[in-house]
């Protein structure tokens, strides 16, 4: 596929999260809820009708498997590896991105806790919520962190199908081309210092 037609693709798919975000906001209007300084503010309606659907911890407790109850401290034990990546690449971040002139990411576009301000959800199931988003956000992070840092160092896209891989993966060197890569390099290291808003 030609070079146009992967930044066309790239094009496309950024005209399509905001085509996304679009339905989000329209869903927030449905369900009576806004977003004020990153807090969720619904009205007063709008909670008083999802408590009716709340599940009281006592009936919620009895209809939970053994084996849900048996694994919970395995999850919960991950909490530690999970602060451990946190403070790590957070420290490597700032060490480092400042050193070779890469924008930070910023933790709380990652690592979002709001799901407790839904009034249906009992109080383990906001627990759950939150130690779910705390963890998902920590691991978005930290892929956003090794991708600038594989954007500065090694731009180059694999042989072999890669399942998942992140958002500046399309923009990568292609694999073998080596007529190209030195430039390709030079390119997306001042496509990093741009977004850091510094010249080269």
């Amino acid at each position: 596929m030609a070079l146009t037609s992967i930044e066309e693709l790239v094009q496309r798919i950024d005209a399509l999260e905001k085509d996304m975000e679009e339905v989000f906001e329209a869903r927030r209007k449905e369900f009576r809820y806004r977003l004020e300084r990153r807090k969720v503010v619904f009205e007063a309606e709008a909670r008083r009708q999802q408590r009716r659907f709340r599940i009281r911890l006592s009936e919620f407790l009895a209809r939970a498997r053994p084996m849900t109850v048996l694994t919970a401290p395995v999850i919960y034990a991950m909490i530690v590896p999970t602060a451990l990546l946190d403070l790590s690449v957070t420290l490597y971040q700032h060490i480092c991105f400042r050193a070779y002139g890469i924008a930070r990411v910023r933790r709380f576009d990652y690592v979002v806790v709001d799901r407790q301000a839904l009034a249906y959800l009992n109080a383990i199931e906001k627990l759950n919520c939150i130690y779910c988003g705390y963890s998902n956000g920590v691991y978005a992070y930290a892929v956003e962190i090794a991708a600038r840092t594989e954007q500065y160092w090694c731009p180059i896209k694999h042989a072999s199908k890669v399942s998942g891989a992140h958002g500046r993966y399309p923009r990568f060197a292609d694999f073998g081309d080596a007529e190209r890569y030195r430039d390709e390099l030079q390119k997306l290291r001042e496509a990093l210092w741009e977004e850091a808003g510094r010249s080269k």
